[in-house]
């Protein structure tokens, strides 16, 4: 069997999940293969993943492994394997691992088992979630077996493996139990069941793709609940990337996600060296939202905002029990995969031009990042509305790449890492810190490049501050408030210092306290709070996380100005509204920038929702290229604008 070799990721992908009881009859008896694939095709769909094995642990094909839907009279998934084949539509096959719920049935000791010996994850008696198999088990060999089956079967052009992921810290089954012994891990200690998770996880991955590369070494893997970031590389992706072909970040805004989920996964995955695609859904709301569509705006801009990430798109779906697609669905799909389509000749083979790292404070714990901390986000949210050009990192990132780092509220220091952001400095780097940043945790000392000592906790909470004049563009003269409590810190020789720690006249306490809230302010005192040290700035609050909880527009400001001193010349500037997003991507001599402005609003208790595209006019940007452009034009419809050329920066008009 022939398997055509996968040169790049197709921009219009499909992910169609089936996961159907088997209580429900007549499954697949609408299947019309080529009205499938006509709708298909109508919605400029070129990749679409199809379902092999379900989340109830039914197969959708003549299986002597699994078990097939007791209701599906015909061979589902090679139907629609050819069927799209015959249209020159990419299909790789799609199996749930860790959630079966018929092979939870029949082996209950193949389930996971908490520390508290509850099965996972589902409950007994419980209607919502799945029960969770133990990849220590023997059924791995089962879902192996399943692989090796479609493999011999069908000409498919990959595997998508749904739900790679133990139980945090861990599952204490026997299987695990025996195996932590073996390996001589104490299951009563969180960090060996961490690590014990981790090793049975990668396990399994190397399994099954030295199984499938074996037989077909040109097709694509990709292993899904493991995308996260870790400011621990070990615990990270980072030791799992040779078992996957790419990445797709599994991202539905009105989920579990949010919309800073995606740009900061996505941010840190184009780092990595392999193809990634953004994956939303056509839901309202999320995954089997059966009567549900997505607003046009909102899916227009999740998948406009993967192509101005460098990534490729993918919109899920449910195909319905019988076996039918939803007409208006598609519509929908067609309306924005054609506008994608346009546009992908100049989101191929991108890179991202960048100036910024912004090393991630995530602990990467748990096997997939669904949602930031707060300092995280705050980072992240203070970078995109200010229109700067930035990567995520992680501590074994190539730092030198970029102009400035920044290690937002709790990013600790050891030996190695400290080492390398000295090296980083001495190279001429610059570094923007806050709060415990910075810090060595066994010592409780800071870098001795920082000019710093570090004096335990402030006393005041909330507390003030008093901005010099260098560090207070755009900020009105007063004094204050922080609303949460920073350090306390001495300056060490050749450390300027920014800004001074106000005192208020007590801690809000039922033995004293004034007015409605926090007391204010009494005296400023001689207590550094905002400090630089050659190339190095700090800021002894988590101003991050308070920009997150908080949200008040001097914070941004502040950090703002801190970036300013460290970074005189930023990539692009413009006078959009920090609403807008902007991103800078390079394709061998070709710079392209994107503009996307969609406003997720809080219109329900439950999410956010784009109902509007909001447009601009007369935008004005001055993007760095250093090299003059011999032409600028509007993409795709190549409209030619004029431009001129100064001190590096090419200056224009968007009408």
């Amino acid at each position: 069997m022939i398997r055509k070799k996968m040169e790049q990721l197709p921009f219009r992908q499909i992910h169609l999940d089936f996961h159907t009881s088997p209580l429900i009859e007549g499954v697949g008896r609408r299947f019309d293969a080529k009205k499938f694939v006509k709708i298909l095709k109508e919605a400029h769909v070129n990749s679409v993943n199809v379902f092999a094995k379900c989340h109830h642990g039914m197969s959708y094909y003549p299986t002597k492994v699994g078990v097939m839907h007791p209701h599906l009279k015909r061979d589902l998934l090679g139907e629609m394997i050819q069927a799209c084949h015959r249209e020159g539509i990419r299909v790789p096959v799609y199996i749930s691992v860790v959630w079966d719920e018929d092979a939870a049935r029949k082996h209950n000791d193949w389930v996971q088992v908490d520390k508290e010996g509850r099965l996972a994850e589902r409950s007994p008696l419980g209607n919502f979630c799945w029960r969770s198999l133990c990849l220590a088990s023997p059924y791995v060999n089962y879902v192996q077996e399943q692989t090796r089956e479609i493999l011999e079967k069908y000409e498919v052009d990959g595997f998508w493996f749904d739900i790679i992921r133990q139980i945090r810290p861990g599952c204490v089954c026997n299987y695990c139990l025996d195996s932590m012994e073996k390996r001589n891990l104490d299951p009563e200690n969180n960090e060996d069941l961490l690590r014990h998770s981790l090793m049975i996880e990668r396990a399994f991955m190397g399994r099954m793709s030295k199984l499938v590369w074996g037989v077909a070494p040109n097709i694509s893997i990709f292993y899904n609940s493991r995308l996260r970031i870790s400011s621990s590389p070990e615990q990270g992706i980072r030791p799992e990337i040779d078992f996957f072909s790419h990445f797709e970040i599994e991202s539905l805004p009105s989920g579990l996600w949010g919309y800073t989920h995606f740009p900061y996964l996505a941010r840190y995955y184009r780092t990595l060296g392999k193809e990634s695609l953004g994956m939303t859904g056509r839901f309202h709301k999320t995954w089997a939202d059966f009567g549900s569509l997505r607003n046009k705006s909102a899916l227009e801009y999740e998948c406009f905002r993967a192509l101005a990430y460098g990534a490729k798109c993918s919109i899920g779906d449910q195909l319905h029990p019988r076996g039918e697609l939803e007409p208006a669905v598609y519509k929908r799909i067609g309306e924005i995969y054609g506008s994608v389509k346009e546009k992908e000749k100049w989101c191929e083979n991108v890179r991202a031009v960048a100036e910024i790292g912004l090393i991630s404070s995530d602990k990467g714990k748990t096997p997939c990042t669904h949602s930031l901390c707060d300092s995280d986000e705050g980072a992240l949210r203070v970078l995109l509305g200010s229109h700067y050009q930035f990567d995520i990192l992680d501590q074994a990132s190539e730092f030198e790449r970029y102009n400035l780092l920044i290690l937002p509220d709790e990013i600790y220091v050891d030996k190695k890492f400290a080492k390398r952001l000295q090296s980083y400095l001495r190279r001429g780097g610059r570094i923007l810190l806050s709060y415990c940043s910075g810090l060595y945790k066994e010592n409780g000392t800071f870098m001795p490049e920082m000019g710093i000592q570090y004096k335990g906790q402030g006393e005041w909470c909330p507390y003030f501050i008093r901005l010099e004049e260098m560090i207070s563009k755009d900020i009105p003269q007063m004094d204050y408030v922080m609303y949460e409590r920073g350090n306390k810190i001495e300056i060490m020789e050749e450390t300027e210092v920014f800004a001074w720690v106000g005192r208020p006249y007590f801690n809000r306490s039922w033995k004293h306290f004034t007015s409605h809230r926090h007391s204010p302010l009494e005296e400023v005192t001689h207590i550094p709070e905002i400090i630089k040290k050659g190339n190095l700035v700090y800021i002894a609050s988590p101003i991050f996380r308070a920009y997150r909880v908080h949200g008040s527009l001097v914070y941004k400001r502040i950090i703002q100005n801190s970036l300013d001193l460290l970074l005189p010349e930023k990539l692009i500037y413009t006078n959009l509204p920090s609403t807008a997003e902007v991103t800078l991507n390079q394709r061998g001599s070709i710079f392209i920038v994107h503009i996307l402005h969609y406003i997720p609003e809080r219109r329900s208790r439950e999410l956010e929702v784009i109902e509007d595209t909001i447009s601009l006019y007369n935008t004005e940007m001055r993007v760095k290229t250093d090299v003059e452009p011999s032409r600028l034009y509007l993409i795709p419809q190549k409209k030619e604008l004029d431009f001129s050329f100064e001190q590096g920066y090419v200056i224009y008009n968007v009408p």
